[in-house]
């Protein structure tokens, strides 16, 4: 079967789906996205994914392309008329269509809304959970607002390639003081050596993940002790454990950084528990 994609109103051909050469997204990256997994047929934690869009676009000074029920009904179309049982759903709003100035264009320029959905394997992302990832670390050369959910991801970009190049599979952002930051599309944690979980606060420098404020709920359901506080990369590579969080990966561990092993070089019991756990405590429409 054929993708399909919403864009503009319309439920398109994947291959010939499209927007205009002057859409800000294009010309400047000049939007926003979400990017929502989707389980047995429903979306995870859709009202938590689409609070953040909004937040994105308010500080952006976009408009919601239209109202937020009616955006549900889109992603949930989009969702059906793709057959995805497990997979993403994928959301982008730009500023519009307008001549190609940096200037914003004129306040009744409609936003541009894309969505696509597609399948993903659950068995090979439990496989890769199973193992475990390698992550490299590079300078954060990112702008300062990342806790917006902007397109404009050039910097992940080579970061990610660099990491794919390197092989591994993710790479953590490191700011000038020697603190990991955060991943090019994951949220970063490790366990101490005393059993506490430790990721950067989200008030700045990090983008608050969905996956991450559930994990913290999961955490608290099982007892875990949670210090929000930045870390080193030393002492991630001395720490018990480490994993990555996102809507992709759910909690998913990671055994060596720059090549040095992490604990006994296989997942930890804690990010195990952690991604068994936590669909119980995600919101999945029904």
């Amino acid at each position: 079967m054929s993708r399909i994609a919403y864009v503009n109103g319309a439920y398109l051909p994947h291959a010939d789906a499209g927007v205009h050469v002057e859409d800000r997204g294009y010309q400047f990256g000049d939007g926003v996205y979400e990017v929502c997994e989707v389980r047995a047929g429903h979306m995870v934690d859709e009202r938590r994914h689409l609070e953040r869009l909004v937040r994105s676009l308010n500080e952006l000074r976009i408009r919601l392309p239209m109202p937020l029920a009616a955006l549900g009904v889109v992603l949930r179309e989009t969702i059906r008329r793709n057959r995805v049982r497990n997979g993403l759903v994928y959301l982008q709003v730009t500023r519009g269509v307008a001549r190609r100035d940096h200037y914003f264009p004129d306040p009744a320029t409609p936003p541009s809304l894309v969505v696509t959905a597609r399948s993903v394997d659950p068995a090979r992302a439990d496989a890769v959970a199973g193992e475990g990832i390698a992550v490299i670390t590079v300078p954060d050369n990112r702008w300062e607002r990342v806790d917006i959910k902007t397109i404009g991801l050039l910097p992940n970009v080579l970061a990610k390639q660099a990491a794919k190049q390197a092989g591994a599979r993710e790479a953590w952002f490191v700011d000038a003081s020697g603190h990991v930051t955060e991943g090019g599309s994951t949220n970063a944690w490790i366990v101490t050596g005393d059993g506490r979980l430790v990721t950067r606060p989200a008030e700045g420098g990090i983008l608050r993940g969905i996956t991450r404020t559930v994990m913290l709920e999961v955490a608290e359901a099982l007892q875990l002790r949670v210090d929000e506080r930045p870390f080193t990369v030393a002492e991630a590579r001395a720490a018990r454990e480490a994993f990555v969080t996102s809507a992709t990966n759910l909690a998913t561990a990671v055994v060596r950084i720059d090549g040095h092993l992490i604990g006994d070089g296989r997942p930890g019991a804690v990010a195990r528990a952690l991604r068994e756990n936590f669909h119980k405590y995600a919101q999945t429409g029904r």
